[in-house]
């Protein structure tokens, strides 16, 4: 079976699915990471390597950001990285000619559905977007709408999430997260933790959220993942507590 996890910038796929990945290891699938920027604009909140100048420029660091993205899917058991070509947005300002959140969805869409046709995935994952990061929403609406278009028909696929209740707790927002009653998969990962801090530290120059918080938040944060179920549609019944189909899916 086989696994396409679809981030907006290096770093998505770790610190936020990195027991995502790291469980499908463990499960036996192989997984695809389709990343679609190089995340140049990101603020360098770690480290940079020996002999980087400290006002390095966007590309060198973009190039530098795909070396950790490389190295960190490894630690996490991924077969395949590919990049998609599109240009960090960043958070402010009017989004450049050339970044995600300036293509039109629709764009992007044909691109993923293209990728999805190739790859034949069982599952696919991205992230939801309730952060607020417009490329993190560029790339869901995308995904969607991709998902509605190709030929391939995925066994399983989910958005993954935060709770709100959890990202109230940690930034005193009341209104980012998804809202816990819409979650309909939660998986213990406890047990992928050390494994998880390894890759993160592969983005050597971007600081982990984790780091600032106190324990029992980091293991809020990091043992469990959330997802939505959006195909096969969800049922209204227990919480799924797994999201790798059975073999009778498959």
């Amino acid at each position: 079976m086989k696994l396409l996890l679809i981030v907006a910038h290096p770093d998505d796929e770790t610190f936020g699915c990195g027991s995502v990945l790291a469980h499908a290891t463990a499960c036996g699938l192989e997984s695809v990471v389709l990343c679609a920027t190089r995340g140049e604009l990101g603020e360098v909140s770690g480290t940079l390597p020996p002999g980087e100048p400290a006002s390095i420029d966007e590309d060198r660091l973009g190039q530098i950001r795909v070396e950790e993205l490389r190295a960190a899917t490894q630690l996490l058991g991924a077969s395949r990285v590919e990049l998609l070509g599109w240009r960090d947005s960043g958070v402010v300002g009017e989004p450049a000619d050339g970044s995600l959140a300036a293509a039109p969805t629709a764009e992007v869409a044909t691109v993923l559905a293209g990728r999805i046709d190739d790859l034949r995935p069982d599952v696919v994952i991205v992230p939801e977007g309730s952060d607020g990061h417009r490329d993190h929403i560029a790339m869901c609406k995308a995904t969607i709408a991709a998902l509605e278009a190709c030929e391939w028909r995925p066994t399983r696929t989910y958005l993954w999430c935060l709770p709100r209740s959890l990202m109230a707790e940690f930034t005193g927002v009341a209104d980012l997260g998804t809202p816990d009653e819409s979650i309909t998969t939660i998986v213990d990962t406890h047990h992928f933790i050390d494994l998880r801090w390894k890759a993160m530290r592969a983005h050597a120059t971007q600081r982990p959220p984790f780091e600032a918080m106190a324990p029992d938040m980091q293991r809020a944060f990091l043992e469990t993942e959330y997802l939505i179920r959006l195909d096969p549609p969800w049922d209204g019944g227990a919480i799924e507590r797994d999201w790798v189909p059975s073999k009778a899916e498959d």
